[in-house]
């Protein structure tokens, strides 16, 4: 992952959740006896776009962060009133914030009507994608922040192949974004950290690139990292 030639020891996590509001589809000429989907969820979507305030902050990994990304509408075509909207919401927690709380914050949101008669419901999504078997494995969709200490053995070993390669001092940063290290480090508890080329904003846009000599300087850090790991696990 990018990180500006930077070693980084950490990131915030994530939830991804679905608010699903049902109405009752009529043809759009007879809304009136309809019950529009899209109308009942839009205090909820109001409620996301002013939510980031009130969410937990870290010295480290900074504020958390919420975002409406995505709504499906099933309806019978175009000239229909919709009878469910689903939202999709990218929730990012840092430190101090659990999945069930931000699922919570969330609920929290939906007017008190639609809470008690179930019009409206929030819940975590999950990978469940079939196997190329057919089996299904669901797995939630929440990955929690981590960082490891400035002073981690890996940490240091990772600063000091930096500097072996010439690289300007810097202490151990963070992304912004998410990697695969929410799950090594976050679930799995495997000390990670994060070196490469590229910036972090413009990655998976038509903007990514890499400097041809950063990747070799990068291959340089990642051919003498191992032998400080070993030097600093056993000092």
């Amino acid at each position: 992952e990018p990180t500006k030639m930077q070693v980084y020891r950490g990131h915030k996590g994530r939830v991804e959740m679905k608010v699903v509001a049902k109405g009752k589809s009529a043809h759009a000429a007879s809304n009136h006896v309809g019950d529009n989907a899209i109308y009942k969820v839009l205090p909820v979507i109001e409620g996301i776009s002013n939510l980031e305030p009130e969410l937990g902050d870290d010295p480290f990994l900074g504020h958390g962060k919420i975002t409406v990304t995505d709504m499906e509408i099933d309806t019978p075509s175009i000239n229909a009133v919709p009878a469910q909207a689903t939202v999709y919401v990218d929730r990012r927690v840092t430190f101090g914030e659990t999945a069930e709380g931000a699922i919570q914050q969330v609920a929290e949101l939906i007017p008190e009507r639609y809470r008690e008669n179930g019009d409206i419901s929030v819940e975590m999504l999950y990978y469940d994608e079939p196997s190329y078997t057919g089996f299904v494995f669901p797995v939630e969709k929440y990955f929690p922040a981590w960082a490891l200490e400035p002073r981690h053995p890996l940490v240091q070993a990772g600063l000091e192949a930096a500097q072996m390669i010439g690289l300007p001092t810097h202490d151990a940063g963070k992304w912004n974004f998410s990697t695969n290290g929410i799950y090594w480090a976050g679930k799995a508890g495997i000390p990670s950290i994060g070196f490469g080329p590229g910036e972090e904003e413009t990655a998976h846009t038509v903007m990514d690139s890499v400097l041809l000599d950063d990747v070799v300087k990068a291959t340089e850090f990642y051919a003498i990292l191992p032998a400080l790991i070993a030097q600093k696990a056993t000092n």
